[in-house]
C-alpha cells in the first residue's frame, strides 16, 4: 500500500472550478472517505487520483512518486463505481478473474486462481463463483464488482459511492464488511460518499469537501465534536446539529457569536426555556422530539419510553454549545 499526496491540486471544467488548490495526504493503510453534497469535488478528487482526469495545476503523488503524467494503467490503482460494472454473460469467478487476465499484468493462470478463491473467501461468495453475474443479488454483485479491485492488489483503492444503489439492510451489511476487509488487508483506501453515517463508522480519517474546497481533514470523532464551520457541523450527525440564533436558548455567547450549534444529545430537559413538541419519533433504542421554540425547529433525544406527545410544553437548555460568527466560521 502507499501513502497518496496531493499538492495545491485545481481542476475546471468549462467555467466551473470543479477542485481548488486541493492539499490532502492519505495516509498510507488509512480508510479516508470524501464527504459532501452533490457537487462538491468527491468523484473528481477521485478521478484525478485514478487518472481519469487531469489536474490543471499541482501535483499527485502515491508512494512518494509523481504520478500526475502517468495513465491510469501505469498509477497501480483499482476503482470501484456505484453501478456495478459486470461483464453479465461471464460467471462470478471470470468476472473476479478479467482484471488479473490484462495483457500489462500477465498473471500465470495458478496465480489466478488462487487470487479469485482467496477474494471470493474474504467476500463470502465462494459458492457463488460459478454462477453467472444476472444470477446475483445486488448485494451479492456489489461484492463482486469490490472483487474485482482486491483482486488486483493495488497501491491504492478508489471507491465511488459503492453501496449508493443498495437497500439500507445491504449498506449496513456491507459497511462491516468494507470495514472487516480494509482491516485484513491493511489497505489504503479512499471512498467518496454523501452519506455522514458510511463517513462515521467506516473512516479512520474524513475530508469534508465544499465547492472543490477541502475545508476540514481529521478523524470522525475530531470532526464531529471540534467543527471549523457551521458547513462542517452539519455534515456529519443523525439527526443533523441544530444551527439557531444566539440567545435563543439564554446561552452566554462571544461577542462575534452569530449562531449557536447544539448538537441534539447536548440539550438538557427539565429546565430552561419553553419548548412545544410538535412530534414524537420513536426509533426504538432512541427517541426524537422535534420542538418548535419561539419559531425555530428543534431536535433533540430523550428517554425510548416517554410518555410525551405532541402539542406539550417542556424546558430545553443548552449544554456544551459551540459557536459561529457571521460567515459560519467556529468561535473558538
Amino acid at each position: 500500500m502507499a501513502e497518496v499526496q496531493l499538492t495545491g491540486v485545481s481542476k475546471s471544467f468549462k467555467t466551473t472550478q470543479a477542485i481548488i488548490d486541493m492539499d490532502l495526504t492519505i495516509p498510507d493503510g488509512a480508510f479516508v472517505v470524501l464527504l459532501g453534497p452533490t457537487g462538491a469535488g468527491k468523484t473528481t478528487t477521485l478521478r484525478l487520483i485514478a487518472g481519469l482526469e487531469k489536474p490543471d495545476t499541482g501535483d499527485i503523488k502515491i508512494g512518494g512518486t509523481s504520478v500526475t503524467n502517468l495513465t491510469p494503467a501505469q498509477r497501480d490503482v483499482a476503482m470501484v463505481f456505484q453501478q456495478y460494472s459486470l461483464y453479465p454473460h461471464m460467471s462470478v469467478r471470470d468476472n473476479l478473474a478479467f482484471p488479473l487476465r490484462s495483457p500489462i499484468l500477465k498473471t500465470p493462470e495458478h496465480e489466478i486462481t488462487r487470487k479469485v478463491k482467496e477474494v471470493a473467501e474474504v467476500l463470502h461468495i465462494p459458492h457463488k463463483l460459478d454462477n453467472k453475474a444476472t444470477e446475483l443479488s445486488g448485494g451479492e454483485m456489489q461484492r463482486v464488482s469490490i472483487g474485482r479491485a482486491l483482486v488486483r492488489d493495488p497501491q491504492v483503492y478508489l471507491m465511488d459511492e459503492p453501496l449508493s444503489s443498495l437497500d439500507a439492510k445491504l449498506r449496513a451489511d456491507l459497511r462491516i464488511e468494507l470495514k472487516r476487509i480494509h482491516a485484513e488487508l491493511a489497505a489504503t483506501l479512499l471512498y467518496v460518499t454523501h452519506d455522514q453515517i458510511e463517513a462515521m463508522t467506516m473512516a479512520t480519517h474524513v475530508g469534508v469537501l465544499d465547492e472543490g474546497r477541502m475545508v476540514q481533514f481529521g478523524t470522525p470523532r475530531d470532526i464531529y465534536e471540534n467543527p471549523r464551520t457551521a458547513y462542517v457541523a452539519a455534515r456529519l450527525g443523525q439527526p443533523r446539529i441544530n444551527l439557531l440564533p444566539v440567545g435563543l436558548l439564554g446561552e452566554n455567547a462571544p461577542a462575534d457569536a452569530h449562531q449557536v450549534g447544539l448538537r441534539p444529545e447536548n440539550i438538557r430537559h427539565g429546565t430552561g426555556r419553553d419548548a412545544q413538541v410538535v412530534r414524537v419519533e420513536r426509533l426504538g433504542d432512541q427517541t426524537r422530539l422535534h420542538l418548535k421554540v419561539a419559531n425555530h425547529d428543534v431536535i433533540t433525544l430523550t428517554d425510548p419510553h416517554t410518555s410525551l406527545s405532541p402539542g406539550e410544553t417542556i424546558q430545553i437548555a443548552p449544554e456544551n454549545p459551540v459557536f459561529f460568527d457571521a460567515a459560519g466560521a467556529r468561535i473558538t
